[in-house]
């Protein structure tokens, strides 16, 4: 029964993955440019971490609302 609604609110938001995802980007090619600066390495470290696990996150998400679909016989969008 809770894995359902798990599983219902994934379907039901499916622009919180892509939310997660852009803003795991953004942070990610953020992070990329301040290893360009050696006063601000440590930050883009951290933003390169952040927006990684950020990107993950958002795909792993669609990937689980695509299986979902895909179980119940529903067209992908």
């Amino acid at each position: 029964m809770r894995r359902s609604r798990f599983r219902g609110f994934l379907g039901e938001f499916p622009w919180i993955h892509l939310g997660i995802g852009i803003f795991g980007n953004l942070t990610f090619v953020v992070g990329s440019v301040l290893f360009l600066y050696a006063d601000l390495e440590r930050a883009g470290v951290w933003l390169f971490i952040t927006g990684s696990s950020g990107m993950l996150v958002g795909s792993l998400g669609e990937l689980l609302v695509r299986v979902e679909r895909r179980v119940r016989g529903e067209a992908l969008r």
